[in-house]
């Protein structure tokens, strides 16, 4: 579908939208601030966008309010709901190309990606909820026979959902198709790197029919998603992103209503190839995926990659050849695997990693800042390295791979565990026992057998132990975060 498109040509001609979307009207903020929407594959100005402050905050809230307190979304039947959601679904996927190309544009990854995974991910994931909501009851507890008691979920009222740059519209669907599923009111306030395809899908939603209040998107910097954090009149706050901008989100939650607090967070996640691993190629060509695929931006990204000493040489020589095909390149051909660092923050960031890892550890290969005029592009970096370097111990949200050699499943367990993070991990392995041992011996939220990254049917929960948050996005699971438990009880006398 993709090669049929002149990506190039569409992109002259894109309109591009940046006001904010609060109480169903675009609209710019109040005091005329505004941000720039930058192409990090060009570093071209796509669009003045609103930096939305106190007074957008607080309309949006109140128009939320107003929207739940009513009942025009909430007091709909779960039917009612799906319809709409349904639709909403649907016109996401007839505007596919143009949602794909504002990704892209926005984010520097390639348009194959955006196209068949953002998107079509996005739709997938409002469509399940949409399917979903009506088929969940509630319980009728075991009493003693002249008592009744009901247990139901309510909506939890108004949600703020703050996300990411990484996954601009599949990390804002995540959030927004459950809670608007369970009937509540949502603010979505996505980073300032990347708001472009979250307030076109605010004009999606009311076409399908989403009252207005009901779903309302305020772009702005980290001042804004602060505001929502610390607003009273917000009972509940999603947040992906960074472990410490999520500590601060928590501070603020506490020290105003006690609101809850969602939060899926950084990561550090260990892909283990055991000896046995029964093919080396193709667990080469997984941990090359893991880490450099979306540039590296990724909080589950594979970046420690464990060998075991006795297969090293081998699996060294097959990552090396995998890393070729991410070398980075436009955006806008179909063919690229690897896109633009998405500002020049983190590329900055990226590349001050990769330096340090060059003082620290075996330098492999890669991780060369690639000069073009303008844009912001690094080759796939590899390093052999022990498992305290910084490379090897923090988050970089980039394209470098930390190869750590270990000698039995034990040590790899001690150093895959000795983390801060437990967001995801993987393990390689021709034994089955093995597989479940460790996988029950590794403290993440997810555990890849014989593969990485895969998973992307919303049945599967996702989200981390320790430091990488709390509460777990996809799946039913993921309902409980916007939803209240009420008991009723009934004396029958």
């Amino acid at each position: 579908m993709t090669a049929q498109i002149d990506w190039h040509s569409r992109a002259a001609t894109q309109q591009f939208e940046g006001r904010a979307f609060i109480n169903g009207t675009y609209c710019a903020a109040a005091r005329g601030k505004t941000f720039a929407a930058v192409n990090p594959a060009t570093r071209s100005v796509l669009c003045s966008v609103a930096e939305c402050g106190e007074f957008e905050v607080n309309a949006a809230v109140h128009a939320a309010r107003a929207a739940f307190d009513d009942g025009r979304w909430a007091e709909l039947t779960p039917v009612a709901r799906k319809t709409i959601l349904l639709r909403f679904a649907a016109l996401i996927r007839e505007h596919a190309d143009e949602l794909a190309l504002l990704e892209t544009l926005d984010t520097g990854k390639p348009i194959a990606d955006s196209l068949a995974v953002d998107i079509a991910g996005s739709a997938y994931c409002i469509q399940w909820y949409a399917e979903a909501i009506d088929k969940i009851g509630g319980e009728v507890a075991p009493l003693a026979g002249n008592l009744v008691g009901m247990v139901t979920r309510e909506p939890i009222g108004v949600v703020a959902a703050v996300v990411p740059w990484n996954f601009p519209l599949l990390m804002a669907s995540w959030k927004i198709a459950p809670a608007l599923a369970a009937g509540n009111s949502v603010i979505l306030k996505p980073s300032e790197k990347s708001p472009l395809t979250a307030i076109r899908i605010a004009s999606l939603a009311q076409l399908a029919g989403i009252p207005d209040g009901v779903l309302q998107v305020l772009p702005g910097a980290g001042t804004t998603g602060r505001l929502l954090a610390e607003h009273s009149d917000v009972d509940c706050i999603a947040f992906t992103g960074s472990t410490a901008v999520g500590k601060l989100i928590s501070q603020a939650a506490a020290q105003s209503n006690l609101k809850r607090v969602w939060l899926e967070l950084g990561g550090k996640s260990p892909n283990i190839i055991l000896a046995d691993c029964p093919d080396i190629t193709a667990a080469a060509n997984a941990a090359a995926g893991g880490i450099f695929y979306n540039q590296g931006e990724m909080c589950s990204a594979g970046s420690r990659v464990l060998v075991q000493r006795e297969i090293y040489p081998q699996f060294i020589a097959a990552l090396q050849i995998a890393a070729q095909a991410y070398t980075p390149g436009d955006p806008l051909n179909p063919a690229t695997r690897m896109g633009a660092i998405v500002d020049q923050i983190q590329y900055d960031k990226v590349l001050a990693y990769i330096a340090s890892g060059k003082r620290e550890a075996e330098h492999i290969g890669g991780g060369d800042a690639v000069m073009t005029e303008t844009g912001l592009f690094i080759t796939p970096a590899i390093f052999k390295t022990a498992p305290d370097t910084t490379i090897a111990r923090e988050e970089i949200f980039g394209p470098v791979c930390s190869v750590i050699v270990f000698d039995t499943p034990a040590e790899a367990i001690q150093i895959a565990n000795n983390s801060e993070y437990g967001l995801a991990a993987a393990v390689w392995t021709s034994n089955l026992t093995t597989a479940h041992t460790m996988a029950k011996k590794l403290r993440a939220g997810t555990v890849w057998i014989n593969c990485y990254d895969e998973g992307g049917d919303m049945n599967l929960p996702f989200g981390g132990y320790k430091q990488s948050g709390n509460g777990r996005d996809k799946s039913l699971h993921a309902l409980e975060k916007y939803t209240e438990l009420k008991t009723t009880l009934i004396k029958l006398d």
